[in-house]
């Protein structure tokens, strides 16, 4: 996939925040929280939730890298 979340990743262990926390907390579904985790695509309305709870814009938590073909 051309988009990482390598950056999201970090920042949420920095912020303490876990699949626990995620599920606890109800910031968004398990099955995204695994897709960002093996690096799946997701939607504008979890990139919303998650930039809002990590006070971040969302070129904070990922970044494009072209594909080689």
């Amino acid at each position: 996939m051309p988009i990482k979340y390598d950056k999201l990743i970090k920042m949420m262990q920095k912020a303490g925040i876990t699949s626990y926390t995620i599920k606890r907390d109800k910031i968004i579904g398990q099955a995204t929280y695994k897709k960002i985790m093996e690096g799946g695509d997701i939607d504008t309305r979890t990139i919303a939730k998650l930039c809002k709870v990590l006070n971040c814009q969302p070129g904070d938590i990922m970044e494009y890298v072209e594909e080689e073909e």
